[in-house]
């Protein structure tokens, strides 16, 4: 009995390592599927851990598909990436991601909005 306890507590171990392993978006302005309007708008993603954000990315899908890098700005701490987007006309984008986990895993995603 005691051999199938611990094979699984290894199994749950393995479960528990592997779902947290990857950076999940917790949150992000603008939030997803939002409306925003003005000249400047800030972006930020939390994410559920350290990443690192000399080697994430952001980059912004126009309405009409071409794809702009947006530079990123310095964190407010360890588990956010930022940015700043300026004069975008009327439209819907995408904001995409793409983090690096501390632990070496590379996570990916796509925050849609719209500009009024």
């Amino acid at each position: 009995m005691k051999k199938h306890s611990a094979a699984g507590l290894a199994v749950l171990l393995l479960l528990a390592t592997t779902a947290f392993a990857h950076a999940l978006l917790l949150e992000s302005a603008p939030a997803a599927n939002t409306v925003v309007s003005g000249s400047e708008i800030d972006v930020q993603l939390r994410f559920n851990t350290r990443i690192d954000a000399a080697r994430s990315r952001l980059n912004l899908v126009f309405p009409n598909g071409t794809i702009h890098q947006v530079a990123t700005m310095e964190p407010t701490s360890a588990d956010v990436l930022r940015g700043r987007l300026n004069d975008l006309p009327r439209g819907a984008y995408r904001l995409r991601w793409q983090v690096l986990a501390l632990d070496g895993h590379i996570t990916r995603g796509d925050v849609p909005f719209w500009v009024k």
